[in-house]
């Protein structure tokens, strides 16, 4: 009963603001609602996305659900309350938002699914790098280096459709080597929360169990990167065993450089910041954005718009200085 009141009351602000149809179009008011702010990739996401949109004028109220499902669909259904003209997403957990996006649609609010797809929802679209060719990259990554041996598959979040459209990708590179037995995966799980603590105690239990036999650890971010490294270097093997990642998050690249992480995938924020920005706004003025794709989520087939990621190691690292994603003197510092 509380959420149909919230979506009536919603309703009735709406027709009230009806009169200012055109001044939100001009000026158009964006819930940007994200899974965590306390990581790095995510604050740096929200400030180019901000910027983008103020520059043409929007208005953006951003709100961390610092990873919990249940604040995040309170927090969406307050911004739906504020009358915000389109949500922008990154779902904490991409399969318990269909209530709160069917609230949203009531309320004519365009919804946009930022990096991470929501599934089983009405959203009108989809931005996000290729996921499956990040996990191409990530084990093409280790292969060069680790051509065979005893690998580990060091998953994302559960709760993160990107974590499986991450290992869909790995496993296509890897699975012809699996079955010609030039590789053999020792084991594999996913990581709560893409936590580096709980990613250093499985590479922990799984170098214990192996021996130490370990060649490569196919991790799914920089984040379960830096456990796995952690956990490897407590045996001195830090260095001597490949290790992916992704996000080129700065201790990623600080470990790229210094040869501890064998590669991880660059993904410019501020691209996919802007163009979700940009593309918020055309959905709210009516003006039709461009997409290359569509994916289905489960309710329907979305429109997407895919970005090209960028394999980083060593020899390109200066790629994120060239594009002043860092600078050198960040890079150097320890």
């Amino acid at each position: 009963m509380k959420k149909l009141l919230t979506s009536a009351a919603v309703a009735v602000m709406l027709v009230c603001a009806g009169g200012n149809a055109m001044a939100d179009a001009k000026n158009p008011k964006i819930g940007f609602s994200i899974d965590d702010l306390r990581l790095e990739r995510w604050a740096r996401d929200r400030d180019y996305f901000v910027a983008a949109a103020e520059k043409q004028g929007a208005k953006v109220f951003v709100q961390s659900a610092d990873a919990s499902e249940q604040r995040q669909i309170a927090q969406i259904e307050n911004l739906i309350s504020r009358g915000v003209d389109v949500l922008v997403i990154v779902p904490y957990n991409a399969t318990v938002l269909n209530n709160a996006i069917r609230e949203a649609k009531k309320a004519k609010i365009k919804v946009v699914s930022y990096d991470r797809l929501i599934l089983n929802a009405d959203v009108d679209a989809y931005i996000s790098f290729d996921n499956k060719k990040v996990g191409e990259l990530q084990a093409k990554g280790v292969l060069a280096v680790k051509p065979k041996g005893n690998y580990y598959l060091l998953g994302g979040a559960p709760t993160d459709n990107n974590a499986k459209m991450l290992r869909e990708g790995q496993l296509a590179v890897l699975q012809p080597l699996i079955d010609k037995g030039d590789i053999k995966v020792i084991g594999k799980q996913w990581v709560k929360d893409w936590s580096p603590s709980e990613a250093m105690s499985i590479i922990e239990n799984a170098l214990t169990a192996n021996g130490n036999k370990l060649d490569a650890v196919v991790a799914s971010n920089d984040a379960t990167a830096g456990g796995a490294v952690q956990a490897l270097a407590s045996q001195k093997l830090d260095g001597k065993v490949a290790v992916s990642g992704q996000d080129a998050d700065l201790a990623g690249v600080r470990r790229v450089i210094a040869g501890t992480q064998t590669m991880t995938v660059y993904k410019p924020l501020k691209l996919i910041a802007t163009e979700a920005a940009n593309l918020s706004i055309q959905l709210v003025r009516g003006e039709k954005p461009a997409f290359n794709t569509k994916i289905n989520n489960g309710f329907k087939q979305v429109d997407t718009r895919l970005l090209e990621p960028t394999l980083l190691t060593k020899a390109n690292v200066d790629t994120v200085v060239t594009d002043g994603f860092y600078t050198k003197a960040q890079l150097a510092a320890k």
